[in-house]
């Protein structure tokens, strides 16, 4: 299948080989749009993405990611009326608040849901982030021209049978997502395909693990490391959905 704009950022990724592709996309996305808020075009300056960013706000992760990214200026302008909206938000919700009567609540069981008013709007905000948001709608993009690679070009399922897999979180992405993009007949072959390659490559992480133990005896302190060398950071990116060591972003002062 010929190669076309939309499908470059996704054979990029599974052409790198790494243990996981969508991982490696989320990575430069998020990169993008970090330098997209942060950057050197100063998009925090726009009132059109401010109006965004201050209706969304953003998650604990993004926050935190915002300041390493190291704009101190492009995050006080965020943060100035961001909050000028949050206390206004929150005036009208401790305005129009009213504490729920006991006797309704009797019936409640715990983990059923939030019930209060305010821990409602507070779950609210801390559930939406402009970043989250416009990453959302482009994994969406990546997931349907991953299944349409995937169900055309003959090379690109090659590679992705041949890979590293996913991880579980991702995995778990496409499995979902297969449900809708594809036919009864192409489930019979995709689903055995993906489950032989995710085992694999479990199993192949295990190992690596199981030696890089081994290694620790004295006994093999002159044996090759093989792959167990970073078998603990693959591991992890497998079964968390991500990387232990956060990326170093760009730092614009």
């Amino acid at each position: 299948m010929k190669e076309k704009l939309y499908t470059i950022p996704l054979n990029d990724a599974v052409n790198a080989n790494d243990e996981c592709p969508f991982c490696l996309i989320e990575r430069n996305v998020e990169q993008d749009l970090l330098d997209f808020v942060l950057g050197s075009g100063s998009s925090y300056m726009e009132s059109d993405v401010r109006g965004m960013t201050d209706t969304a706000g953003f998650c604990r992760n993004h926050f935190k990611k915002m300041f390493d990214y190291g704009n101190t200026l492009g995050n006080g302008w965020i943060l100035k009326t961001h909050y000028v909206r949050m206390n206004q938000e929150m005036a009208e919700q401790f305005k129009t608040f009213s504490p729920k009567k006991s006797f309704f609540l009797k019936g409640h069981k715990k983990g059923e849901g939030r019930q209060n008013p305010i821990g409602i709007w507070t779950e609210e905000k801390e559930n939406s982030c402009y970043i989250c948001k416009q990453f959302s709608e482009t994994y969406d993009r990546y997931m349907d021209t991953f299944f349409i690679l995937y169900g055309k070009d003959n090379a690109f399922r090659e590679k992705i049978e041949n890979s590293k897999g996913f991880c579980l979180h991702h995995f778990g992405d496409l499995c979902e997502a297969a449900e809708s993009k594809l036919s009864d007949k192409e489930k019979t072959s995709f689903y055995p395909a993906m489950f032989s390659l995710m085992e694999k490559n479990m199993k192949r992480m295990a190992d690596d693990v199981a030696w890089l133990v081994e290694k620790f005896d004295y006994r093999n302190k002159e044996a090759d490391w093989k792959d167990s060398k970073d078998a603990i950071q693959r591991g992890m990116q497998k079964l968390k959905g991500g990387y232990p060591a956060a990326p170093t972003y760009k730092m614009n002062k």
